[in-house]
């Protein structure tokens, strides 16, 4: 996981309904809240579950420790590639600082491509292993923690969130690339700069390159040395010949200046070939895969925990607007009361509203918010309004209805009802998600022939112009 991947917006998403997973396996957080305004923002039932995880992570503080492991990241991954970079530094130093200036060539090959080489192989045995183990013992798992432990400490909820962000990785089958990034940049970085170092000593200083043994024979040191140049070779890079090889084991001084300089560009054709480019080339291709298979990096939704969030969104979507009544000719708008049986009077209800919604709602003017009425919608509820309303005629009846949800058949007589006792009617279309809900209850009303009652999501506009008057 790079630190271009934590802000990816799509990726931190999923990695904070991921932690509000694990979070919740000890117990449920309270969601109540969260889930009805997870519902009012969008229709979407994975979103949905998505922005629930967003909030409830807002509350116990997933997201200002996640934004603490962005800005910590690089500079982590600074530090741990300074490390590095040194003590690639000091094995170059071993090789060419030594006071005889002497260079035991397959020592110093040994030295510096051993740990690389060792590392590597774990790298690949993990792409087709599932032994965790390698993956932990990488640089990248290392970047990981540390950034983890800076951003959180000891009490944050960095563990959370490693979990969970190693766990989208893993389902996507792509760990091993995440952390391969981290560390094949690393590793090239540390070798670029160990190449640089071991160019500047052999170009400026007078070295002595040779191999040594006591028990093998001098012909293996003539194979190895042919068949670890094969490779730089095709790049342009000397090898050493038979003679060049056997010409000096144990008595450098017998090798010409020409060896040497052979000798010199084998050693650094070797350490270019088989440490530097095979980690620049995994850095790159790790890149390219994480790029190209980013989407996959998407919360499991078959997971029990998330069908069950899935099936309670599900109960909370409003009904689906119903149709007019098939074979029945659309109903023409009623025209209201005439003008000499009203009285200067705004009557507002409310209608079916969700059972958490206050009320009156704060933003009615106090005179008015003192005599408004809420109804549940039942037809004793209905009878008792429009009784009230045969006797006061008011010229404006403001209907408060929840925007969010769908209006029906039973809505649509009742809205008639009240044209029939009143001179004009308003609809407040209150906490409104969005302008979608709003179109619908327009075009619900122009469906039904309901045009002349006027529809907002906004109070001021919803209230007749006597009512707003200073």
């Amino acid at each position: 996981m790079t630190n271009t991947a934590l802000r990816d917006p799509a990726f931190t998403d999923a990695v904070i309904t991921e932690a509000i997973r694990w979070t919740e396996q000890s117990g449920p957080l309270d969601d109540a809240q969260a889930l009805r305004t997870a519902a009012s923002r969008t229709t979407d039932p994975h979103r949905q579950v998505t922005e629930r995880a967003l909030l409830l992570g807002e509350r116990i503080g997933l997201q200002p420790e996640l934004a603490r492991a962005r800005q910590w990241a690089p500079w982590v991954l600074i530090g741990l590639s300074a490390l590095i970079v040194i003590a690639g530094l000091g094995l170059a130093g071993n090789v060419v600082g030594g006071g005889e200036r002497h260079i035991n060539v397959i020592v110093a090959l040994a030295s510096l491509l051993g740990l690389h080489a060792l590392t590597l192989v774990l790298w690949l045995a993990g792409l087709w292993l599932p032994l965790g183990s390698f993956s932990t013992a990488s640089l990248g798992w290392i970047w990981l923690s540390l950034t983890a432990r800076v951003a959180g400490g000891k009490r944050g909820q960095a563990p959370v969130l490693v979990r969970a962000a190693t766990g989208l990785l893993s389902r996507a089958r792509l760990l091993p690339w995440a952390f391969g990034l981290v560390s094949h940049g690393i590793w090239s970085l540390s070798f670029a700069v160990v190449l640089a170092a071991m160019l500047f000593a052999l170009a400026f200083r007078s070295y002595t390159l040779s191999w040594e043994t006591t028990i093998l024979e001098p012909e293996f040191f003539v194979h190895a040395v042919q068949a670890l140049g094969w490779a730089p070779a095709k790049l342009g890079f000397p090898v050493p010949d038979a003679a060049t090889v056997m010409a000096a084991p144990g008595s450098p001084g017998s090798v010409n200046a020409a060896g040497q300089r052979t000798w010199a560009l084998w050693l650094t054709g070797c350490i270019l070939v088989y440490g530097f480019l095979p980690r620049l080339v995994l850095t790159l291709l790790s890149g390219a895969i994480l790029h190209s298979r980013r989407k996959a990096l998407q919360p499991d939704w078959r997971e029990p925990y998330y069908r069950k969030l899935l099936a309670r969104f599900a109960a909370m979507a409003p009904a689906a607007i119903v149709d007019a009544d098939p074979g029945r000719l659309r109903s023409a708008t009623p025209s209201g009361l005439p003008a000499s049986e009203l009285h200067d009077a705004l009557f507002v209800l409310g209608f079916e509203l969700p059972p958490d919604m206050p009320w009156p709602p704060a933003a009615l003017p106090a005179a008015i918010a003192a005599q408004a009425q809420r109804i549940d919608g039942s037809a004793p509820a209905r009878r008792a309004v429009l009784d009230q309303l045969a006797r006061i005629h008011p010229r404006t009846v403001l209907m408060v209805c929840h925007a969010a949800s769908s209006p029906d058949r039973g809505t649509e007589r009742f809205l008639r009802e009240l044209l029939a006792h009143c001179g004009e009617c308003r609809l407040w279309l209150a906490d409104s998600p969005g302008a979608d809900a709003t179109q619908r209850w327009l075009d619900w009303l122009r469906d039904t022939g309901l045009e002349r009652v006027a529809a907002s999501e906004r109070l001021e506009a919803a209230l007749p112009e006597s009512a707003i008057a200073p």
